[in-house]
């Protein structure tokens, strides 16, 4: 029992997941630092000298419980986008290029599909000969890319 864990713990896949969640926990302290000191002030300076953020207050005035802040949730966007911007960048293509030397496509465009003529669902395998959910037979013709 215990050699089948070691075995399943020192897998490669394994091994690279940990190490891209490792990196990935590393540049998101990095990424929030910079979207914090550099993107917030940003985006407070662009909301003028209005007594209020930008956002909407429900409540009693000045009272931050019941304030809508879409400054805030405007820096967790531009956080996300550059997050996924330098994982992108920074992980996936460098492990795309690394896995197509060694002859496997990671990360590639979709196998081509075909539709249902008679539910039109568009997820169906080019080999499927019956619709997986309303059991139509499909002819062989259609072939679509998603």
């Amino acid at each position: 029992m215990l050699k089948g864990f070691k075995n399943f713990l020192l897998r490669g896949d394994v091994v690279v997941i940990s190490i891209g969640l490792i990196v990935a926990l590393a540049f998101s302290t990095l990424i929030k630092a910079f979207t914090d000191s550099v993107i917030t002030p940003l985006v407070n300076r662009a909301e003028g000298k209005h007594p209020i953020a930008l956002g909407v207050q429900l409540g009693d005035p000045g009272s931050q419980s019941t304030f809508i802040n879409f400054g805030n949730f405007i820096s967790a966007i531009i956080y996300f986008i550059i997050f996924m911007a330098v994982i992108y960048f920074v992980i996936v293509l460098p492990y795309r290029s690394i896995s197509a030397r060694r002859g496997v496509v990671v990360f590639g465009p979709p196998d081509p599909v075909k539709a249902c003529p008679a539910c039109l669902s568009d997820d169906l395998p080019l080999g499927a000969t019956k619709c997986k959910y309303c059991g139509t037979d499909i002819p062989a013709q259609p072939v679509t890319s998603r």
